[in-house]
């Protein structure tokens, strides 16, 4: 029980009314010891001057806190809950929270101090708390600022952007209209006459029953029944209801339906209720924002623009979104591509402002991306390009078939070469026939810049999905110039790939958790099989199949699961330390070596041995070596060079040097593979 003249501390406080910032024995400005923020007065100071401040406020929180926007369960006052992840976010202003929350462990549900008691003084209408501070007049939004859409402040009630309407200033730390924080408690609404809807917190993340939503960032306030599971956000619920609505995208006048009943809407295919609009001439009902949904968009998760329809045409059946990969109705609204025969979920495509753009009409047809390949120089009888030019390599390619015992690796992706692919009779270039057709430039679904970007070789990056470094080729930002290897461009492709592991297609879903069935880690978004329970982080469905090691003469192939249940040969051959039979590692099929993961690849799997080093201070170029047996001293640090280095290729010039030693630090590997 907490004791009532030291809140909790092992020493006596003393309460402090001067109103000033307090300092610490530093000279630094104190932070209180529950809700982590700069300590003013009036607060509570150790007596025994150990560093321990509190504010007033914060110290007399209650322990329990029954909050009207909260009917279920009290909200418990505790210190650092569990969480799944290292850090727990404010379900009010959605920022993180460090110290103590209130917290209900039945809904998962937790607010910073400061948030719980404000809101709940909300509910009370007691809004001293807010009386001195300024308000600011809404401002008209900018051309730019709808590009930015998802990056302006947002009113922690609404989740609306802060500057629509009149709010309090955001210096005091909390975005809010001031309309939000008005809003009476209880409402009688025509779209739910069952019973009154009550302002309350958003605590099942519910879609609201009008616009199908949910929010983005925090709880929010909502009107909802809680015996119905029915809510309402506050911008829907305030919103007129225009009775006819016209718009240049589509060819009638939409018409307002009111009904209490669900609708699915043609547009977008999910439910609706209340708001619907119909078109009488085309015999189609749509929720109030699909009457305005743009006709043609070019999104980030696809080359082509694609093309809204009511209906899709007959020749693309029943298929599936290739975001989602849920069945798309062919009987209601979807975003589909003609030339791919591929189709969107409108509410997939559409959910982040900045992954799409609109198009018009004329546009649509000159976007594409300018083919890698320059010049097709032969074809075979299938249309298959036999010889090309690249604009990556001098010579020209040819169309290859593997041979078996081919050592090398792609240029573009560092994985070891199978069919189909390209390679240069005249040096040892080669190019995986998907990496050899990818465009120059190109944008994707997981980058948020606007920018296109740009296809590189023969530079040392770090790539910024997998943080491998490599040589290879990459896709790098004209904004940020934030460089993506192939093989995450590739992993993260939105299609159906195989994995020489498993028997089934697999794909790629952006917020999946499960175990990964190679690593055993964690996936927050995984490579996965519909059929079965097959996960793969995309980092383990990018690892070569077949490696060269020196603790075996022949190459070693990446397994899955360990089928022996002998425990005796669980362990590595290269480190000589014990290895998990459920684990991804490597093993040779003839001489049955194993290995992990991470000792057989090491630090630096995807740097191309050969390979010319640029940047160097040396006075003669560098190549990326790393020796089998003999290991001559580096020169920097005059150790032996057993892992990756850059030896001189002049002849009679006998430098060599550790990559660690000489390459900038954000190029530097020090941690590899963690199987």
């Amino acid at each position: 029980m907490e004791d009532s003249k030291n809140y909790g501390h092992q020493h006596p406080l003393v309460l402090l009314n001067e109103d000033r910032m307090i300092t610490n024995q530093s000279g630094v400005v104190a932070e209180c010891s529950r809700c982590g923020e700069k300590v003013s007065a009036p607060c509570f100071v150790c007596a025994e001057d150990c560093g321990f401040y509190l504010h007033k406020v914060c110290a007399e929180a209650p322990s329990e806190l029954n909050h009207p926007f909260h009917h279920n369960h009290p909200l418990v006052l505790m210190e650092n809950p569990q969480s799944m992840y290292d850090y727990y976010t404010c379900d009010f202003c959605g920022e993180t929270c460090e110290k103590f929350v209130f917290h209900c462990s039945s809904c998962n549900l937790g607010f910073h101090i400061k948030c719980g008691l404000l809101t709940f003084n909300i509910a009370e209408n007691n809004l001293k708390e807010l009386e001195h501070i300024p308000l600011e007049p809404p401002v008209s939004p900018t051309k730019k600022d709808d590009e930015q859409l998802e990056d302006v402040k947002k009113c922690f009630g609404c989740w609306e952007p802060l500057a629509n309407y009149t709010h309090f200033s955001a210096d005091c730390g909390f975005n809010l209209h001031k309309k939000c924080v008005e809003l009476p408690l209880q409402k009688n609404h025509v779209c739910h006459r069952k019973h009154p809807l009550l302002l309350q917190f958003n605590s099942d993340r519910l879609a609201c029953k009008i616009c199908q939503e949910t929010q983005r960032r925090g709880v929010g306030f909502v009107y909802g029944c809680s015996s119905c599971e029915f809510v309402v956000h506050i911008e829907c619920l305030s919103s007129d209801l225009v009775p006819v609505i016209k718009d240049e995208r589509h060819e009638h006048p939409f018409s307002l339906f009111p009904r209490r009943a669900p609708f699915i809407c043609d547009a977008c295919g999910t439910e609706g209720t209340y708001s619907a609009y119909i078109c009488c001439e085309c015999n189609i009902i749509v929720h109030k924002k699909c009457t305005s949904l743009p006709s043609i968009i070019k999104s980030k998760w696809h080359d082509h623009a694609i093309f809204h329809n009511y209906f899709l045409p007959d020749d693309f059946g029943s298929s599936d979104c290739i975001i989602c990969h849920d069945a798309v109705s062919p009987e209601h609204g979807s975003y589909c591509c003609s030339n791919c025969n591929i189709t969107f979920h409108v509410r997939c495509v559409t959910k982040k402002a900045s992954s799409y753009f609109i198009i018009s009409r004329e546009d649509a047809n000159e976007i594409s991306y300018e083919s890698s390949i320059t010049c097709v120089l032969e074809r075979n009888d299938a249309g298959e390009a036999t010889e090309i030019q690249h604009f990556k390599h001098i010579h020209n390619l040819l169309l290859s078939s593997f041979v078996g015992g081919c050592e090398n690796s792609c240029d573009g992706c560092m994985l070891p070469i199978s069919d189909p692919f390209y390679s240069c009779s005249q040096c040892q270039f080669f190019l995986h026939k998907t990496c050899a057709e990818l465009p120059k430039k190109k944008q994707f679904w997981f980058h948020k810049c606007p920018q296109d970007l740009v296809l590189i070789s023969d530079k040392c990056y770090r790539c910024k999905k997998c943080g491998q470094v490599s040589n290879a080729f990459a896709y790098e930002c004209d904004g940020c110039k934030r460089k993506t290897c192939l093989r995450c461009v590739i992993a993260l492709t939105p299609s159906a790939r195989t994995c020489l592991h498993h028997e089934h297609p697999l794909l790629y879903y952006q917020n999946y958790e499960a175990r990964c069935n190679a690593c055993g880690g964690t996936t927050y978004g995984a490579i996965l099989c519909k059929d079965c329970n097959f996960v793969l982080h995309h980092k383990c469905f990018s690892l070569p199949i077949t490696v060269r090691h020196k603790c075996d003469k022949d190459r070693l192939k990446l397994t899955i699961h360990d089928d022996n249940s002998y425990s005796e040969s669980h362990y590595c051959d290269i480190c000589e330390k014990s290895r998990d039979p459920n684990r991804s590692f490597y093993r040779c099929e003839i001489c049955d070596t194993c290995a992990h993961v991470r000792c057989v690849l090491d630090r630096y799997p995807f740097i191309k041995l050969g390979s010319i080093y640029e940047e160097s201070d040396h006075s003669h170029p560098l190549t990326f070596v790393k020796k089998s047996y003999y290991y001559p001293d580096c020169e920097n640090c005059h150790r032996p060079c057993e892992d990756l280095a850059l030896e001189c290729t002049k002849s009679g010039c006998n430098y060599i040097v550790h990559w660690d030693c000489v390459a900038p630090r954000y190029l530097q590997n020090w941690r590899g593979f963690g199987m």
